[in-house]
């Protein structure tokens, strides 16, 4: 017995060792922390149906939703760091939830490689049209003579439109008081119903209604005008706040410890595609910008976007715990 194991291990050391598979050898997974149809879900669609061919394999969308991303982002972060799961991650679950929940089921800087920024995205600043009000000036002007009396709606406590908000009242020097929805949409429903005066959307979400006439486009929170709406001002030029700048975006992670080679050819990929115009031309349709950072630039973007929303949330006293 103890002969046939000593030969056996002897044939094994022998033998060459066997090559690894070249990556990527099979189909890949990119998990999405939102549902179908929300714009970092139409952003992951939009890159993985181009980046399948490009890898020779398939990229496969996977939607984990619920609790903020919650679940989303720590089945990312628990995944095997082999190349092939993936997450297309946002603003909230990367800069928003660390600066609004003490205590996260992931950490950002330990448990993500970053890959690739993808695309920006401004909020636009909207108003029913009953409320008289045409201009961001005429918002913090009656702002400023009656604090609190107007109401604007989010989605959510601790979201991006939240902490827009919240981020404009405190350079403004205005008051506003807050209603909470359970997502963007209602919110949208309630504003048009007249039954809250302001809110904060993503450019996506509010330019059918704005080009409808249901709702008044005040200014966009980019630095720029934005191609979809070039008659909006943006909040900085509007309010006269220079430098006020609150995007949403979305870009492609990895779990910490997936290979450098890996990371590598993946950020490659992905900044080829969203620096084409084809690509480029599905994010403008979809309300976005493109904006291809590689995994150091990108890296450094989730920080400071971590340090803008905690000052926000702290000065204004936002938590989720």
């Amino acid at each position: 017995m103890h002969r046939r194991h000593a030969l056996a291990a002897l044939a094994l050391l022998s033998c060459p060792a066997q090559a690894q598979p070249a990556w990527p050898a099979r189909s890949l997974r990119i998990i999405v922390p939102f549902p179908p149809g929300q714009a970092t879900d139409l952003m992951a669609r939009l890159l993985a149906d181009q980046l399948g061919p490009r890898l020779g394999q398939p990229c496969l969308v996977d939607n984990r939703s619920g609790g903020a991303g919650l679940p989303g982002m720590e089945m990312i972060a628990k995944s095997a760091p082999d190349g092939y799961t993936l997450g297309m991650a946002s603003s909230g679950p990367l800069s928003i939830n660390p600066a609004v929940i003490a205590r996260l089921p992931y950490d950002v800087e330990r448990d993500f490689a970053p890959v690739a920024l993808v695309f920006t995205t401004p909020l636009v600043a909207v108003v029913n049209p009953g409320t008289g009000i045409d201009s961001l000036a005429a918002l913090v002007a009656r702002a400023r003579a009656a604090p609190r009396a107007l109401d604007y709606a989010s989605g959510g406590p601790g979201s991006s439109l939240h902490l827009a908000a919240e981020g404009f009242c405190q350079r403004a020097g205005i008051q506003l008081n807050h209603i909470p929805y359970r997502g963007s949409a209602p919110a949208m429903a309630d504003l048009i119903a007249g039954n809250v005066g302001l809110m904060f959307d993503s450019l996506a979400s509010a330019l059918p209604h704005v080009q409808a006439g249901r709702v008044r486009a005040l200014g966009v929170t980019s630095p720029a005008r934005m191609p979809q709406m070039p008659e909006v001002p943006t909040v900085a030029e509007a309010a006269g706040l220079p430098g006020f700048e609150m995007l949403g975006w979305a870009g492609l992670v990895a779990p910490a410890g997936t290979p450098a080679p890996v990371i590598g050819r993946l950020a490659e990929e992905v900044l080829a595609l969203v620096r084409s115009e084809a690509l480029g031309a599905r994010i403008a349709e979809q309300g976005g910008t493109p904006a291809p950072l590689g995994p150091e630039e990108f890296k450094a973007y989730i920080r400071s976007e971590l340090v803008k929303f905690t000052a926000v949330a702290r000065a204004a006293d936002v938590s989720l715990d």
